[in-house]
């Protein structure tokens, strides 16, 4: 099994992204040993995004552009907290050809996480039928893991 200890926190701009981090950090900063991996996973560009002739180059380099400040004000969340900076790494990756929830899954099985933290996502009904959710696709499958859902 897994290492509890080595969780994955994976953010958004959503104020529920901040609700977990906060959460995480109120936890984690009286642990030993924890180790943390900010994680920012967007989708792939819209169709129409090439139309204005931009290429997918510049579309992850402004992704990576909003990552910077997500992970500047998490770290700074969790530092206040009492997690030290060498506890905390950051990721922002494109989910190529899979849903974000798979590309979380695909670090937590290729890193050994044993946590996988996210703000629980303020979708209506429909919507989570129409596109799913990201926490309801890590909970059904993720596997010798633990996932943690925020509100």
């Amino acid at each position: 099994m897994s290492d509890w200890k080595r969780i994955i926190i994976a953010i958004d701009e959503s104020p529920r992204s901040i609700n977990a981090i906060e959460y995480v950090g109120s936890i984690a900063g009286h642990l030993a040993e924890v180790q943390l991996c900010l994680l920012h996973v967007y989708p792939e560009p819209p169709p129409d995004y090439y139309q204005s002739g931009a290429t997918l180059d510049e579309y992850k380099a402004e992704q990576e552009e909003r990552a910077k400040l997500l992970f500047a004000q998490a770290k700074k969340i969790l530092q206040a907290r009492g997690i030290a900076p060498q506890a905390i790494t950051s990721r922002c990756q494109i989910a190529e050809q899979q849903s974000i929830s798979a590309a979380i899954l695909d670090l937590q099985v290729r890193e050994n996480y044993g946590t996988i933290v996210v703000g629980k996502r303020g979708i209506s009904k429909a919507e989570e039928f129409l596109f799913g959710s990201i926490s309801n696709a890590l909970i059904h499958n993720g596997r010798d893991i633990a996932v943690w859902v925020i509100g």
